[in-house]
């Protein structure tokens, strides 16, 4: 039989010890040590008489320190509910590394989204989750849809009145908000409004918010796939505009929890409409001019996408040091010395690269790399109906160049043939 794990994590909801099923108490019983929260230690009885110890601040890189000096004893974490739903579960695992799934136990407890939603009558698979704890309220606005049901983790007291702030400044007042508190306790309570109308004091620092998501009429739509409206972002005229960037996005092919390289960021949008494809999604920017590089910061938090990291300095001196990317984007300073190399260099098998130009110099340059590396070389071209008079014709867009390829496998290199006697080589 092999030993019982040294470190079990035990999720508690706000109904305390009775909430706990037998296993999780008799793990809590036993332990030596006991790790959490104030508020989550204050919910043990007595009869728990391990060691307790708070959990110090900043947690993240207290954890090895912590769990070190507990060497050898019987080691007890406490968790709000499910320990690996944006829980302390993941901080652990992450921590011990591959060790982990041997010496970790996880003894979960209802979500507060598994109760919000059997309070709502809501499918779990159906709603969508958006945590705001430790992380940018920004981050909420990309997954704002029309007609959507949304399930905040509200990071204290003053997230639902910072909610609906931000939902009346981005086109949703008239969304529906219930702030559910105190989820599973003996004080559980919900509190009805709209964001437009909220006026609620704070609520209970344990709470999580429901929104049904309506955008008022007349509010600028953003839509989940690439290719917004050019209005959608702050710029002075150094913005991949919406079809191109679109038809560039579909070449760089996102994938979930891939990293981004977007050299010459300009406004952001690559970077930012990347970001949005999926929440796992990586992005680094890196824009020369201080000031473009400030609104590029704006855009991404305006967007829903405020994790958008920004480099300021010119590439490819700026590149030095970023991890390595999945796909690289270089919409500006293509006949920077070294640039389109340094790209190519950093890429790993199966990376792909996108260029986009619209100038005779850097075209020529595309079209020698196309020749040594292949890819596809094509010209995207766009024309916009305009008024002619009383009548309407066509007004055409610069032409812009594109070069994509993906990076392949570094060809395996050959032996040497062997050389042949003398007498038996051809004359």
């Amino acid at each position: 039989m092999s030993p019982a794990p040294s470190l079990c994590v035990v999720g508690i909801g706000a109904d305390g010890w009775d909430g706990l099923p037998a296993a999780s108490q008799q793990a809590l019983l036993r332990a030596d040590v006991l790790i959490g929260g104030p508020r989550q230690l204050a919910l043990l009885p007595g009869d728990c008489a391990g060691e307790r110890v708070p959990w110090p601040s900043p947690l993240r890189p207290a954890v090895p320190g912590l769990l070190a000096a507990h060497t050898g004893r019987r080691i007890c974490v406490l968790a709000s509910g499910d320990p690996m739903f944006y829980g302390i579960g993941r901080t652990l695992t992450e921590t011990l590394g591959a060790e982990a799934a041997g010496r970790l136990r996880v003894l979960p407890h209802p979500s507060s989204v598994s109760h919000a939603c059997a309070r709502l009558g809501w499918p779990v698979e159906d709603t969508e989750v958006v945590t705001l704890v430790g992380r940018p309220a920004e981050n909420l606005l990309a997954p704002l849809h029309d007609g959507r049901r949304l399930l905040v983790l509200s990071a204290g007291a003053d997230t639902p009145g910072e909610v609906a702030a931000l939902l009346g400044a981005h086109g949703f007042g008239p969304t529906r908000m219930r702030v559910l508190e105190q989820l599973g306790g003996d004080r559980e309570r919900l509190t009805d409004g709209t964001a437009a109308d909220w006026a609620h004091p704070p609520a209970d620092p344990l709470n999580v918010i429901a929104l049904d998501c309506a955008r008022e009429p007349g509010a600028l739509r953003l839509s989940a796939a690439p290719g917004l409206p050019d209005s959608a972002y702050e710029h002075d005229g150094q913005l991949t505009k919406r079809h191109v960037r679109a038809a560039t996005l579909a070449a760089l092919a996102p994938a979930p929890g891939e990293l981004l390289w977007d050299i010459g960021g300009g406004s952001g949008s690559i970077a930012i409409e990347w970001l949005r494809t999926h929440r796992a999604c990586r992005a680094v920017t890196v824009e020369r001019d201080p000031v473009r590089a400030e609104r590029i910061g704006r855009n991404a938090r305006t967007l829903g996408v405020p994790a958008l990291r920004v480099v300021h300095g010119p590439a490819p001196a700026a590149l030095d040091g970023l991890p390595t990317p999945d796909a690289v984007f270089i919409g500006g300073g293509l006949t920077a010395p070294g640039l389109l190399a340094a790209c190519w260099e950093a890429l790993p098998t199966g990376g792909r690269l996108v260029a986009n130009t619209v100038t005779l110099e850097s075209e020529a340059l595309l079209a020698d790399w196309y020749r040594r590396h292949g890819g596809d070389l094509v010209r995207l071209a766009v024309a916009h109906a305009v008024p002619v008079g009383g009548f309407t014709g066509w007004r055409q867009a610069m032409p812009v160049t594109q070069w994509a390829a993906v990076k392949p496998a570094a060809p395996a290199p050959q032996p040497e043939s062997p050389s042949l006697p003398q007498e038996y080589q051809e004359r």
